[in-house]
């Protein structure tokens, strides 16, 4: 018998010994970073003084840029570029579809006289006209209204990105509409960094802090991703248009045997990853860690902490570059928050602090933080914040793809709270309870063997299940899904902390106005808003079913998908708290639940059609091709043996066509539920909702009829390359 597609690159691949990548030429990581970067290292090599010294203003104490030095920046920048191959430039920015865009234009102009002449003025450098109305605008701009601009954004470093026969500058930026509105994910954060700066600066300046310029959040964000054979990903039409399968049985073998997380890394996707990370490298993005992650197949890096939207801008392109090198190793990188079903997702884990301009870290509770007044303020207000917005949270991490993940005993749930840990956790009840708090003692873990030294305890355990988790002198923001652009979470953050913190220095300017110390002040404002916000705090597993019976009971919301999480953009509350410190109007939110409704919409309705056409096209003829085979196999064994001997086979043949009929009544019906979502017109919400609870549920009927034929169908019809493949062939 022929080999189905699937069984013949089986067969390749076993008599295969691996692809050879050609090794990159040796170099020291410090001679490699940030070579293709336009950072202040390469200013100050070719700005004049006065002009570097300004662009050191604008970066570290946020002065606005003088356009009259433009000219003298974006020729600096364009010798800089043209020397090291660049042939173009574009503004780089962060539009709302989720992804990057660059809109490429060439440095030359031809002079009539049949040579060209590189040219880049302060005009082209500062500001862009992308059309505007190609974009998600929420209704923000009609399709008729095509201004739109792209605005540098001189805080973060342009870059150098090569393509097969020369480089294009990118230029960081900002996107706006004709009438000013963002267009954007980077605006909103870069807005919610000034307001959390001016915000924790006025709780400096309580402490009598008068030289710290600027507080900046930073960031150190993880990400996990999937890589896997490219062949098994061209055979696999949803992995390629979806990201994800929608059909697939579990194997016998997942991840059961824990046998993968930090276990060796194979060489084939070593080799795609050094080259990943030697580019990275170039762009001055600063990875400290890779692994192999829980999942058959998934993997993670990890970075250091950068300011906020650098930070934003880097895993961007961490994700663009796995995406372009994997290919050139044989390898397709899924970042998907759930390829594959039943298997470990992948989300990114976004770490987030505070620090001023000293390098201070601002989350530090040092050795004795019952005594640390400025890091219990700092800690308060993030309680508060996430207690009184946790819904708003919830539905910063809202993505279709994430529904799939949140909550699945990989990630944490759709439930927002805080983790505290053990020291902290008895700093604030006792401030709670008006307790003395004391200082813990270092503790020592005893190994037990005599050549060995005691190893250093934490002072607290960590809690993978909870969602939002001190860890030490950060945040760990767990629930942010792998594929989306952390700016959204990030301006959250910013955004509500900085809202508490204003409230906080209200009450304590008001307290220290009616005479009380400032000692006083602090901690009757601490203690009051700690006593209103520990319905937040939860120590134990955020998994287990108490814990959602009790989350109820302290009136914390469960937004288990992102129909149910998306509104909480346009609360009455949200709307004053983005208002109030100067990041979203309300035009720009509702402009954002609509573009986000719709797109959740599109992705059902896409995910449903490519279910359809899988189903009807590649599993039902399978399911076919082995109930007729079954079947005369049964007729033959009848004919030559007689109806005993052959009713094993025609009960066989019974059942699968029995699993066929279901299968395709279930596509039917998908079918019929789909047409209806693609013919809804009107209330993107009432649409959003009708795919959540009719469409996915439907779309689950047609998987799980389709995998239970996948567990019987012959392996030789089979059209689909199986998980066991795709898991561990790589």
């Amino acid at each position: 018998m022929s080999l189905s597609p699937r069984q013949e690159l089986l067969t390749q691949i076993a008599a295969e010994r691996g692809e050879s990548i050609a090794p990159h030429p040796a170099a020291a990581p410090g001679d490699l970073f940030g070579r293709s970067v336009f950072g202040l290292k390469a200013m100050q090599e070719v700005l004049p003084a006065d002009v570097f010294a300004h662009m050191l203003e604008v970066r570290h104490s946020g002065v606005a840029l003088d356009p009259a030095r433009a000219d003298r920046i974006a020729e600096a920048m364009r010798e800089w570029a043209v020397t090291r191959g660049a042939t173009h430039f574009c503004h780089w920015f962060h539009p709302l579809t989720g992804l990057t865009a660059e809109k490429h234009l060439s440095f030359y102009t031809p002079n009539g006289d049949g040579s060209l002449t590189s040219g880049f003025s302060g005009g082209d450098l500062l500001q862009g006209e992308p059309d505007a109305s190609s974009f998600p605008s929420g209704g923000i701009r009609s399709t008729f209204e095509a201004r739109g601009y792209t605005g540098w954004d001189p805080t973060s470093d342009a870059f150098l990105i090569g393509g097969a026969n020369g480089k294009t500058l990118c230029i960081p930026s900002v996107f706006l509409a004709h009438g000013g509105h963002a267009l954007d994910k980077k605006t909103p954060l870069l807005r919610s960094m000034d307001a959390l700066n001016r915000a924790a600066l006025r709780v400096l300046r309580l402490f009598g802090n008068t030289s710290a310029r600027r507080v900046v959040s930073t960031v150190g964000c993880e990400q996990e991703f999937f890589l896997i054979d490219r062949r098994w990903a061209v055979l696999r039409p949803d992995l390629l248009s979806a990201g994800r399968t929608l059909f697939g049985a579990r194997p016998p073998k997942g991840q059961e045997m824990e046998d993968h997380y930090f276990g060796t890394i194979k060489p084939r996707v070593l080799a795609c990853i050094e080259h990943a990370e030697r580019e990275l490298c170039e762009l001055g993005i600063p990875l400290t860690t890779r692994h192999n992650e829980v999942a058959p197949s998934q993997y993670e890096f990890a970075p250091r902490f950068e300011e906020c939207h650098v930070a934003t801008d880097h895993n961007l392109l961490l994700m663009s570059v796995l995406r372009r090198v994997a290919p050139a190793h044989g390898l397709e990188c899924l970042l998907h928050e759930k390829p594959f079903a039943g298997i470990n997702g992948s989300g990114k884990h976004n770490n987030w602090s505070l620090a001023d301009d000293g390098g201070n870290n601002l989350l530090d509770p040092g050795r004795t933080p019952h005594d640390n007044a400025q890091f219990l303020v700092f800690l308060t207000a993030v309680i508060r914040a996430v207690h009184i917005h946790s819904d708003l949270l919830r539905a910063a991490v809202a993505t279709p793809g994430n529904d799939h993940r949140l909550g699945a005993h990989e990630a944490p749930p759709a439930i927002m709270s805080i983790y505290l840990g053990e020291r902290l956790r008895d700093v604030v009840q006792a401030i709670v309870s008006g307790a003395p708090a004391e200082a813990v003692p270092p503790r020592w873990i005893d190994i037990g063997v005599s050549s060995l030294p005691p190893l250093p305890r934490h002072d607290s355990d960590r809690n993978r299940t909870s969602p939002f988790a001190f860890t030490g002198s950060k945040f760990e923001f767990r629930a942010v899904g792998s594929g989306q652009n952390i700016g959204r979470p990030n301006t959250v953050l910013n955004a509500i902390v900085a809202e508490s913190l204003s409230d906080i220095a209200d009450a304590v300017e008001a307290l220290r106005a009616k005479g009380r110390s400032l000692g006083e002040a602090v901690g009757e404002v601490v203690q009051s808003e700690l006593r209103a916000h520990t319905a937040i705090l939860f120590e134990g597993d955020s998994y287990c079913s108490e814990w959602h019976a009790e989350a109820a009971r302290r009136g914390l919301p469960h937004l288990r998908t992102c129909v149910e999480a998306i509104p909480a953009f346009v609360t009455p509350k949200a709307i004053r708290m983005f208002a109030g410190v100067g990041v979203l109007n309300e035009e720009e939110l509702q402009s954002r639940v609509r573009i986000r409704f719709g797109g959740y919409v599109k992705t059902v309705v896409m995910e449903a059609a490519l279910t359809s056409h899988l189903g009807w096209t590649s599993v039902c003829p399978a399911a076919v091709a082995h109930v007729n085979a079954a079947a005369t196999a049964a007729s033959a064994a009848s004919s030559q043996f007689g109806a005993g001997p052959s009713a094993y086979l025609a009960a066989a043949a019974g059942r699968a066509n029995e699993a066929t009929a279901s299968f395709c009544d279930a596509l039917q019906k998908l079918d019929r539920v789909r047409a209806e979502a693609e013919a809804a017109n009107g209330d993107l919400a009432a649409c959003a909702e009708f795919c959540r609870s009719v469409v996915i549920p439907a779309m689950n009927q047609a998987r799980e009829a389709g995998d239970a034929l996948e567990q019987m169908v012959e392996d030789r019809l089979w059209p689909l390359p199986r998980y066991r493949e795709m898991l561990f062939l790589t």
